[in-house]
């Protein structure tokens, strides 16, 4: 996708609301959790609290509705959930590890904030999934004959849904996230073994963060993503492997590359000197 001028208008929304939520100010604190008809953490069985807490929260911070650089108050989060300390605990420290939350250096260990939005970040992480799935498309296209052919009808209906919804007036953000999300999420899929798919389930929800956060600045001109995504169905169809593995590298180094210019002309979110991811 190709970055347009125009920044977009800062969200607005509470934890547990739709939209994205607007950047919080340095020191900001988790936004409040609010009782509404979706279940909480409590509601499932005890023995799943702490992944379901896990997943609660990091659906949260990936959807944007708690803000790049928000405070994280374990206490909060233990009660409007309805869980125990020990479970959300356990949550966070796993958040940590994998990037979504950080700790300010020289800070308390208990003073964690939501992962900021930055340049330097977005370039390393998307290069990273590029790897990943690059490795699973390798794979794919070595299935036989037949499979790729029907592999590859699916990533051209997929394509076409992405072309269409970045052509809509106005451009639906939402289905063309969805189907570009489906291309890539089939390419790993039919080629990627139950490590690699552990490793990109890891990484791949941070990469869309940022995509959430600035997809209505990538959506200008989307031609050249098209096009690059029929580079990888011709060459996983074909049985090119080395192409097909090089062609979705390539494409999401691209998507880094756009999205870093469009971090440098909107700023970064939640930023601010003392944190780095």
């Amino acid at each position: 996708m190709a970055a347009s001028r125009k920044p977009p208008a800062p969200p607005s929304a509470t934890s547990l609301d739709r939209r994205p939520a607007a950047p919080a100010r340095d020191g900001g604190r988790t936004p409040p959790v609010r009782d509404n008809d979706e279940p909480s953490a409590a509601d499932a069985p005890h023995g799943s609290r702490p992944e379901q807490v896990y997943t609660r929260l990091r659906d949260l911070i990936v959807q944007g509705l708690v803000a790049p650089g928000s405070r994280i108050v374990e206490t909060e989060i233990a009660s409007r959930l309805g869980v125990s300390r020990t479970p959300v605990r356990e949550a966070l420290q796993r958040l940590q590890q994998e990037g979504y939350v950080v700790g300010a250096p020289g800070a308390q260990q208990s003073r964690l904030t939501v992962a900021p939005l930055t340049r330097d970040d977005v370039a390393e992480l998307l290069n990273i999934v590029g790897v990943l799935e690059g490795l699973g498309t390798r794979k794919a296209a070595e299935l036989p004959p037949a499979e790729r052919k029907v592999l590859a009808k699916d990533l051209k209906a997929f394509n076409a849904d992405f072309q269409r919804a970045g052509r809509a007036t106005p451009v639906d953000h939402g289905k063309l996230y969805d189907a570009d999300e489906s291309f890539h999420r089939k390419l790993v899929e039919a080629g990627a073994g139950p490590r690699l798919l552990t490793l990109h389930d890891a990484v791949k929800p941070q990469a869309e963060r940022y995509i959430r956060m600035y997809i209505s600045m990538l959506t200008s001109d989307i031609k050249s993503s098209v096009e690059e995504h029929d580079a990888i169905i011709d060459a996983v169809e074909e049985g090119r492997a080395d192409d097909a593995e090089m062609a979705v590298v390539v494409n999401w180094r691209h998507a880094a590359d756009r999205l870093a210019k469009v971090i440098e002309l909107a700023g970064e979110r939640g930023s601010w000197g003392a944190v780095r991811t």
